[in-house]
């Protein structure tokens, strides 16, 4: 999986998948609601599996706003990008897998922390894309950097 593979989306549809995950997993976690969860785990393993260019937010997006309200274009690396949704589905997965069939607190904790990271991702902190990216050679944030030193076997 490693290496960048450029691809070409509005950055207007980019932010709006970034924010619209993180909202609906903080609106599941304030309504307490399995089903929104899930909803947004299932958009993250759809985005993981159609590819930045045809996931289900930026899709959304770029047939509704951007046509209204068009924003230009930005160059993401769509490796990164599905290595992000990646460990988000598997994130989505666990949580909703504690949620149901172990202990609605624990669920609830994960689901907490997920915000958190989406959150941070967002806003263009430390996320899985700049993990990614530091993994394979790029720069790093605090996060890739430890993860960098363990690939390493520091």
């Amino acid at each position: 999986m490693g290496g960048y593979k450029p691809v070409s989306i509005s950055k207007g549809a980019f932010a709006f998948c970034r924010f619209s995950i993180a909202i609906l997993v903080w609106l599941s976690v304030a309504l307490q609601s399995k089903e929104i969860l899930v909803f947004t785990t299932l958009i993250l393993i759809s985005s993981y599996i159609l590819g930045v260019s045809r996931a289900p937010m930026i899709f959304a997006y770029t047939h509704t706003i951007e046509r209204i309200i068009p924003t230009e274009k930005v160059l993401v690396d769509e490796k990164g990008i599905r290595f992000a949704h990646l460990v988000g589905s598997v994130f989505g997965i666990v949580t909703c897998i504690i949620l149901y069939f172990v202990n609605d607190l624990a669920g609830w904790i994960l689901a907490i922390a997920l915000g958190i990271l989406k959150t941070s991702a967002a806003f263009g902190f430390c996320s899985a894309l700049k993990l990614y990216t530091c993994m394979t050679g790029g720069s790093c944030c605090r996060v890739g950097m430890f993860a960098r030193r363990v690939k390493k076997g520091v």
